[in-house]
């Protein structure tokens, strides 16, 4: 069984919030990439520019809070100013300290039953 942890969060772009996000997103982006417990961080956007999907993978729960610390005291608020979460998608077991904060935004938890990755 992995220790992997990894999530989908689907939300909607606010009205006029299209080109925030995606300035919003490159940093984002940027400061991720610089945390050595992620192991992935893939936007995706609808044609319409309305639906934003973001999938997130980290080594363990340690990783995945030490995300969470940078995401609250950097991101979060204008995140919640560019977008509205609509569905919350955490694979694995996150620990307590870092379900505490998922279960902010409405996390449903999945944990593993099988398969492979490579």
């Amino acid at each position: 069984m992995s220790k992997t942890i990894s999530w989908n969060l689907q939300m909607s772009v606010r009205e006029g919030r299209l080109d925030d996000a995606k300035e919003l997103m490159d940093e984002m982006v940027e400061a991720t990439s610089k945390e050595p417990g992620a192991h992935g961080y893939e936007w995706f956007l609808s044609e319409d520019g309305n639906t934003c999907h973001l999938n997130e993978r980290y080594a363990d729960s340690d990783a995945l809070m030490a995300h969470l610390v940078i995401f609250g005291s950097q991101f979060a608020e204008r995140f919640l100013a560019c977008f509205e979460p609509a569905s919350f998608s955490v694979y694995g077991e996150p620990g307590s300290e870092a379900r505490a904060v998922l279960d902010g935004f409405g996390a449903a938890y999945l944990g593993w039953l099988g398969g492979f990755k490579r």
